[in-house]
């Protein structure tokens, strides 16, 4: 049996022997060392010759959910597609944003801002709170398992404080009540109703979903039909094994206009 030839060694071999297969011209570095490194091979344009070398980091699968605290299929894909798929999946794979507004409408009444909301005050009421919960927990891994606990348990607006002892004993409820109550809830409130405003094409039902800043009918029914699998489809990076694919229960109609 011929004797195991380490790769780099492999590569300055063939550098000698065929020098049309060699680096690019103005490569600096000797032979044995084009394997060293990404930027090396990549200077001496010989990445296909250097497969230990790592992959570059993939982009993550961008989803935004455009919703309402107390929409029923929104509550549905948030509790039942989005949360168990973000757990399955690292966090390097997919970024999630979430916008607690929906098919609210804005008015300034004496120059100041109000909102009435689809489902009534309690919906405006769990809209804010969510947004307060996320300007102060800050940390995404911090604030979405307590969203998930407010939007699968039996009331949005009044568990915040069991949610918080169960997922982020380290938020302060004090400072969530005082966002809520203060010009910082309208203000945030505010900023997600002109992000809703600016979506192109304009929303027309929640859950409203965009994939990599994109909306089409084709992306929103994959992501309730089966998100695990849509958002592994998607991603350029290696693979988890979570990837194996996954079927969603039947969709439900959104809460239109």
């Amino acid at each position: 049996m011929a004797p195991a030839v380490a790769l780099p060694v492999l590569v300055a071999l063939v550098a000698l022997v065929a020098p049309g297969l060699g680096a690019a011209p103005g490569c600096d570095h000797p032979a044995h060392r084009w394997c060293s490194s990404r930027d090396t091979a990549v200077a001496c344009q010989v990445q296909s010759r250097c497969p230990s070398l790592p992959r570059p980091a993939a982009a993550p699968v961008e989803l935004s959910l455009y919703y309402e605290s107390l929409c029923p299929a929104c509550r549905e894909f948030l509790v039942l597609k989005l949360f168990p798929t973000w757990l399955l999946l690292p966090d390097e794979m997919l970024n999630i944003t979430l916008v607690p507004y929906g098919n609210a409408q804005e008015r300034n009444v004496s120059g100041k801002l109000d909102f009435q909301c689809q489902h009534g005050p309690e919906e405006c009421l769990g809209n804010m709170m969510e947004a307060c919960l996320m300007h102060e927990a800050k940390n995404f891994s911090t604030y979405f398992p307590v969203i998930f606990c407010l939007e699968s348990g039996s009331s949005v607006t009044k568990n915040l404080e069991a949610c918080l002892q169960i997922y982020a004993p380290e938020v302060d409820s004090g400072r969530i009540s005082a966002c809520v109550q203060g010009d910082m809830g309208v203000a945030l409130m505010h900023h997600n109703a002109q992000l809703t405003e600016a979506l192109d094409p304009p929303h027309q039902y929640v859950p409203w979903i965009t994939i990599n800043g994109k909306h089409t009918d084709e992306l929103q029914a994959q992501a309730e039909a089966s998100l695990l699998a849509l958002v592994c489809h998607l991603y350029q990076g290696e693979k988890p094994e979570a990837c194996g694919g996954s079927k969603a229960p039947e969709i439900r109609p959104g809460c239109r206009r």
